[in-house]
């Protein structure tokens, strides 16, 4: 959502028939009406995972050339229409190598940009390969030089974490707690436990006990949204937890259902509403949600897996859609408001 109230979306192309694992393609959508219509803006050839995000009066994506590529950052100086090209360390390509994300938050705290990263070059399998990062630089520096940036040590997976069942963490989001601290909140493989990672305050290094350092989060083994809310002093956390129809499905799959969530303190969250369910998980599926507050109203795009008319999605994973959801007064939603669930 932009300074000037235009609002922009964006999503890639995957699949067997696309470019993402050489040069991965994204397109922006536009909407001049709060999210009524939305019209294409333009497209990036160069660009997996990122989020959009608006900066001093420029707008920016974060994410890698294409599937585990290089890290690199786009920018618009003209409202998303045209966009800057990554051809070396100072015009937006910031690490070379393997690396992953995904759209998850940007944080701005004492003077500096926060975002979670991982780089690919754990064991060779999804999940262990990802080693998270969180990434920072001055609010006034250039987002395109890498120079600029400072990413702070990698976490190595131990196998022994939790007697050896907690083994995944990624798609982390930087969050500052209460006390001032950036905490990196990590998706990991246990459906109702994110993994809280610690920031040191210099941005230069990263550290998780996994003995203390969760939170109990349903839905924690998909992809996370969490942001601060200064209106209702609580986060909000967006998440696909494991509340009916998994149909037998490893908690992994299952992305039926869009809750919402919040939090006093990022360690123990409650459910306010289920916003969106459909009972077959099999091919139907709200993920990777990314929202923004504007007023009262909460706003989400998700990757949705839904009817088409065509056979419908592949599998819920493999979307077929980019969903716009406006959902009222959400600070007052309770279970009662939303999908009720047989």
């Amino acid at each position: 959502m932009l300074s000037n109230g235009v609002y922009l979306a964006k999503h890639d192309e995957f699949g067997p028939t696309s470019t993402e694992h050489t040069s991965a393609i994204t397109r922006v959508f536009r909407s001049t009406d709060r999210g009524q219509t939305w019209s294409p803006l333009s497209t990036i050839d160069g660009l997996f995972w990122s989020n959009i995000f608006e900066h001093r009066g420029n707008v920016y994506m974060i994410g890698t050339h294409h599937h585990n590529g290089p890290l690199v950052v786009y920018k618009s100086t003209d409202g998303g229409t045209t966009w800057s090209t990554p051809r070396d360390d100072k015009s937006g390509l910031i690490r070379p190598g393997k690396w992953h994300t995904a759209p998850v938050p940007v944080v701005v705290h004492d003077g500096r940009l926060w975002r979670a990263m991982e780089d690919g070059d754990g064991p060779d399998c999804w999940g262990p390969m990802y080693r998270p990062h969180v990434l920072s630089i001055p609010v006034t520096g250039d987002l395109l030089d890498a120079s600029q940036w400072t990413i702070t040590n990698t976490i190595e997976r131990d196998g022994g974490w939790l007697g050896g069942t907690f083994w995944c963490v990624l798609e982390g989001n930087a969050v500052l707690d209460r006390a001032g601290v950036i905490r990196n909140m990590l998706r990991s493989n246990l459906d109702d436990t994110a993994a809280v990672a610690t920031v040191s305050r210099d941005g230069q290094s990263l550290a998780i006990d996994p003995t203390f350092d969760r939170a109990s989060l349903p839905g924690s083994s998909k992809k996370l949204l969490i942001r601060w809310d200064g209106k209702a002093q609580l986060y909000w956390a967006l998440s696909n937890p494991s509340l009916s129809g998994d149909d037998g499905q490893l908690p992994t799959t299952v992305r039926n259902t869009l809750a919402l969530y919040s939090s006093p303190d990022l360690r123990e969250w409650t459910l306010c509403c289920v916003l969106l369910h459909h009972p077959d998980s099999q091919k139907h599926a709200f993920q990777y949600p990314d929202f923004v507050i504007e007023g009262d109203d909460l706003l989400v795009a998700s990757r949705t897996a839904f009817d088409d008319g065509l056979g419908g999605a592949h599998r819920a994973h493999d979307a077929n859609y980019l969903t716009f959801h406006r959902f009222r007064n959400f600070r007052r939603l309770t279970p009662a408001d939303g999908v009720q669930l047989k």
